[in-house]
């Protein structure tokens, strides 16, 4: 099993959720390279890392330069934006695995996710896998974790982390980053061609945290 990487690019860092799973992989002591079409930005994102936790090792830097600087990037990005997203970093990433965080949901009044979109490609993580140059290794991970609860860094983040991706390195790679997370289990749901099934959780997990008035619903798969 690989080591967990010693530094993760987090395009789309200074968003919630990609500000929160840099936040929680920066307590565990991973550096953390914080992406932004800003550079600006993402140095602002870094040393609030810095000032949340003094050992930190953060630094920002425009996405590009991100995507080069660490053998695991991961994109938390809206789906409006991911394709320019994945267009600005393609050649950039080199080898490194590529974790997808998108889910191609569609606004309400008040921009609230309110549905689904279909995808040509099958999935978001799959579009974004198509920009890529061939070769490079793309997961699919994140998707039932609350941006807002992975903010809350005092509290744990519980639940299951299901990743869709190629068997052998890349899935190691993204099990040892959800396993830095304390709370968190990893489970290996398949290839790339399953996120399909799971960034559509995504929106029953916002549907169920309305209905219950929370903000940390989430996933746990048993038996296994």
């Amino acid at each position: 099993m690989p080591l967990t990487p010693d530094a993760v690019a987090v395009i789309g860092g200074t968003g919630a959720a990609g500000f929160g799973l840099a936040a929680r992989w920066a307590a565990a002591g991973i550096e953390v390279i914080v992406g932004s079409r800003d550079a600006e930005r993402a140095e602002e994102a870094a040393a609030q890392l810095r000032s949340l936790f003094p050992d930190a090792r953060a630094r920002g830097l425009a996405n590009p330069d991100a995507a080069a600087s660490a053998p695991a990037v991961v994109v938390a990005v809206p789906y409006a934006g991911q394709a320019a997203i994945y267009k600005s970093i393609a050649e950039h990433v080199g080898d490194a695995v590529v974790v997808d965080c998108t889910v191609p949901l569609a606004a309400s009044v008040g921009g609230k996710a309110s549905h689904v979109l279909g995808v040509w490609e099958g999935s978001a993580a799959q579009q974004g896998a198509a920009r890529l140059p061939e070769g490079v290794k793309v997961c699919a991970a994140f998707h039932s974790l609350s941006a807002s609860a992975l903010a809350e860094v005092e509290t744990p983040c519980q639940g299951d982390v299901l990743v869709c991706g190629p068997r052998g390195s890349a899935q190691g790679v993204v099990r040892e980053l959800v396993e830095a997370i304390p709370d968190l289990r990893y489970v290996n749901a398949g290839p790339l061609e399953n996120a399909r099934y799971v960034e559509p959780l995504t929106a029953l997990l916002i549907g169920i945290n309305r209905r219950y008035k929370t903000d940390g619903a989430g996933l746990r798969i048993t038996g296994i």
